[in-house]
């Protein structure tokens, strides 16, 4: 009988906690939405090119489920980006550009910010959102 088939394998710390999502799979989850979004992609749309459900797009936008490699790469493709734009460092920092469009009212905001035609009107709205900033909750 050989003795490496008997051995006993050491118990690892925390057996199913590389499988659970962390925050940077949150966040990577987040930049697919943004720039799926931004690009006027829609989820189902999206998961057809992958051939997945929208369920699934769901699942990986909310960082409820780990984006694998080759999965990303696919996703960074048909969203016409290089993988390492979801791999942003400099995301974690506070109040950096990709931090502030991380959330899901950014794009939104500056959407309907960039469709406002006359000049005095933007910096009035861009006075009252600084106004707002300012409220303590």
């Amino acid at each position: 009988m050989s003795t490496s088939s008997n051995r006993a394998r050491a118990p690892s710390a925390q057996p199913n906690a590389a499988k659970s999502p962390s925050a940077a799979d949150r966040r990577i989850g987040q930049r697919v939405r943004l720039r799926r979004t931004a690009i006027g992609l829609s989820q189902e749309k999206l998961a057809q090119a992958l051939g997945i459900t929208f369920q699934q797009v769901q699942k990986y936008e909310r960082g409820t489920n780990r984006i694998g490699a080759s999965r990303l790469q696919e996703i960074a493709r048909t969203l016409n980006v290089p993988v390492a734009s979801f791999y942003d460092a400099e995301a974690q920092a506070e109040g950096s550009l990709t931090a502030v469009l991380d959330t899901p009212e950014s794009l939104p905001l500056l959407q309907a910010f960039t469709t406002i035609a006359r000049p005095d009107l933007r910096r009035q709205a861009l006075e009252i959102v600084r106004v707002l900033a300012k409220v303590k909750a």
